[in-house]
């Protein structure tokens, strides 16, 4: 069934009731969180989760993380051990999602969790985010608001630009402060994994996951739709330079180095480069630690082999 135009609303009192009364029919409409802007459906709706996955045009084998007001609906839905507890409490709510297995009976869909017996859990530190779940009053699946594999969005313009006409509602809420998605920790037996590193660094968490058990995990992710270039310091007449530190670019993720402003420019940038007109990307070097972990992990992705 084809949408009318998508509107944008602010997140006042009246934009979070048209996006609760949305969800509440069972259509997904695009949030701000911290990280990134959220396709956010109800949870326990399989039909309202196939549109989420419809206006992504996602694979169904790629999971998607549940958002819960608070630690304790999260433990109504998953099982937490003590080490998941403890990461939960320490960082809940912020942006850190945690893989855990689900409990039986629970009624989540189960195309939230691609057929898989764990779910992804995490409790958003935005407070519009938090008020569309109280107003919604039920689980929401809330993937990245933008076409799957696409650059993820961190303005609600961002998100007009993959999915307008795709949704009904987003609502504008000004830039992301984080900017790249959520850290993702498994905490399913074993000792805690890491599935995804982001904003949160999680030291104990060792990176042997295998398979697809979380977002984000496919290798080519996050993509512009122009061949991505790592590790430039000067650019090929063909492309288009971001910067970092003292390579300038033709943009900069931050001139001063700073790897909390890269990560809060990164997506934007990868939006600017990506509407140039020359045909190709270059990116200079990002220092691989501490949050540069999480930015190199975004940018092999968007650089990854597309087949």
């Amino acid at each position: 069934m084809s949408l009318p135009e998508t509107r944008v609303l602010g997140c006042d009192q009246v934009g979070i009731a048209e996006a609760a009364a949305l969800i509440a029919a069972g259509r997904p409409v695009a949030v701000p969180t911290e990280t990134v802007y959220g396709l956010a459906a109800d949870a326990t709706n399989g039909e309202a989760v196939a549109r989420i996955y419809a206006a992504k045009g996602r694979p169904s084998f790629n999971p998607l993380i549940v958002h819960v007001p608070d630690l304790q609906t999260a433990t109504s839905i998953g099982t937490f051990d003590q080490a998941a507890l403890a990461l939960a409490e320490q960082h809940w709510p912020g942006p850190l999602t945690l893989v855990v297995p689900l409990r039986s009976g629970e009624a989540v869909a189960s195309l939230v969790t691609a057929g898989l017996p764990t779910v992804a859990l995490r409790v958003p530190a935005h407070h519009v985010m938090q008020a569309v779940l109280r107003a919604a009053a039920r689980p929401l699946a809330a993937p990245s608001a933008n076409r799957s594999g696409r650059i993820s969005p961190t303005r609600a313009d961002h998100v007009l630009a993959s999915l307008g006409g795709r949704i009904p509602l987003v609502l504008d809420g000004g830039p992301t402060e984080r900017g790249i998605e959520s850290t993702i920790v498994a905490a399913t037996g074993g000792g805690l994994r890491l599935l995804r590193p982001g904003p949160i660094e999680v030291p104990q968490a060792t990176g042997d996951a295998s398979g697809i058990e979380a977002p984000g995990q496919l290798a080519s992710h996050y993509a512009p739709s122009k061949p991505v270039r790592l590790n430039a310091v000067v650019a090929q007449t063909d492309e288009w330079l971001i910067g970092f530190g003292p390579v300038a670019g033709n943009a900069s993720l931050s001139p001063a180095g700073d790897l909390e402003e890269a990560a809060a420019n990164l997506f934007a940038a990868l939006h600017e480069a990506d509407a140039q007109t020359l045909p190709r990307i270059a990116v200079a070097p990002i220092p691989n630690w501490g949050l540069g972990a999480g930015i190199n992990d975004r940018l092999g992705r968007a650089a990854a082999d597309r087949g």
